[in-house]
């Protein structure tokens, strides 16, 4: 067989690969970067003109809901600013970031639940990464430390909630871990670079290791609460919390397993980490629950599909998570389906018009229906996983 011919039918399978990817225009990230700046631009502009500091989390009967510093969610709107400046170039936003992430100082101190890593890795993790400041090494040492007074050492986890207070209280769980805190585990990769002690990266694999053996079906499902014994660590129970039932599929569990395991591969090389996530990711993909457009259904196993709420914050954490993901196996395919789902998302299904929606970027996501709580409303982390999506889709193309 000739060169020639060689060629010629893998120009044909480039030809037909090229024409299998959604049509994005050439200007869809300039466009929805244009968009967000000017969404966020009003937002903060009600910020700035209160006299506080606040933090934006959703937009529930008409209000900008706000909330305090140590809620979960409280990194993720400054994450927002520092995205922006990012992908905008515009030095509002670093000065924004620099204010609402400083804003958080107090949470390095957090030791009462598992999100600090969520909180202190997206505001003080970009403002490092993106302003240069050494000093946001000594915070983000600090949280590792407090995140770090939750390991179970018989368990070999990170405990995700209390149990002493609160709907936890009455589960009658010891040790709940989530699915979720696969996402807190980055924040202890980049302490032990920054500290040099090994402790942290022992903590986050060994975490990340039980996590595979307790937390996943054989299908690759995953549970969201996995309970753990305080006293010889082993699994008392496997529940849900918000997610249809404990035997269902919840979206964003199954959207934080892929992005999870992605980071512990890029920390780690091992390559069961890459093998966890691209499987987590196969059950997204083949699912005959998940619409066409690429955004979830709160639950892959809610009984009223298709009547069901969508949850465009699951889609925008797995977009980003598989634009990381083509970088290191299968990059047309993974990029394939993130670029599917930006797509959607950028649509006015699911993008707000201008001055809407609170001033979020994103409608239409869920925050827990079993606590019916924060249902079919812009979040936070779902603006904050689209912006990222974009940085990295901009990375991919240039």
């Amino acid at each position: 067989m000739s060169r020639f011919f060689i060629f010629l039918i893998a120009a044909a399978f480039a030809l037909q690969s090229c024409q299998n990817q959604p049509k994005q225009p050439a200007d869809f990230i300039d466009d929805n970067v244009k968009f967000a700046a000017e969404q966020y631009g009003l937002q903060t502009a009600l910020i700035e003109a209160s006299g506080k500091v606040l933090n934006p989390k959703s937009f529930i009967d008409g209000k900008i809901k706000y909330i305090r510093p140590q809620e979960w969610t409280s990194g993720f709107f400054p994450g927002s600013m520092w995205y922006l400046y990012e992908l905008s170039g515009d030095e509002k936003w670093r000065e924004l970031g620099i204010k609402y992430t400083e804003a958080l100082d107090t949470v390095k101190y957090l030791t009462s639940h598992h999100d600090v890593g969520f909180m202190i890795g997206c505001s003080y993790g970009n403002a490092l990464r993106l302003s240069g400041n050494e000093a946001y090494k000594a915070v983000m040492v600090q949280a590792a430390q407090s995140l770090s007074t939750r390991f179970r050492p018989d368990a070999g986890v990170i405990q995700s909630w209390n149990v002493t207070g609160g709907w936890q209280s009455q589960r009658g769980w010891e040790c709940p871990v989530i699915i979720d805190n696969m996402m807190n585990l980055e924040l202890l990769f980049e302490a032990t670079r920054f500290s040099g002690d090994s402790s942290f990266y022992q903590m986050a694999v060994t975490h990340a290791d039980n996590t595979i053996k307790n937390h996943f079906r054989p299908d690759y499902t995953t549970w969201h609460v996995i309970d753990y014994s305080l006293a010889d660590g082993s699994v008392r129970n496997k529940h849900t919390a918000q997610g249809f039932a404990h035997e269902s599929t919840w979206a964003r569990g199954q959207a934080w397993a892929v992005y999870g395991f992605t980071v512990c591969y890029r920390e780690t090389g091992d390559p069961k980490y890459l093998e966890q996530a691209e499987k987590a990711f196969e059950v997204v993909a083949s699912h005959p629950n998940l619409p066409s457009d690429g955004v979830p259904y709160w639950d892959f196993n809610a009984p009223n599909i298709p009547a069901e709420k969508r949850d465009a914050s699951s889609a925008a954490i797995l977009a980003s998570a598989l634009y990381e993901l083509s970088t290191y196996n299968k990059s047309d395919y993974y990029k394939g389906w993130a670029d599917k789902i930006m797509q959607s998302l950028a649509s006015p299904d699911y993008r707000a018009a201008l001055g809407e929606n609170g001033n979020f970027i994103l409608k239409h996501s869920v925050g827990s229906i079993p606590h019916n709580s924060e249902i079919d409303v812009p979040l936070n982390y779902a603006d904050y996983y689209f912006l990222e999506a974009l940085k990295r889709k901009r990375e991919l193309e240039r």
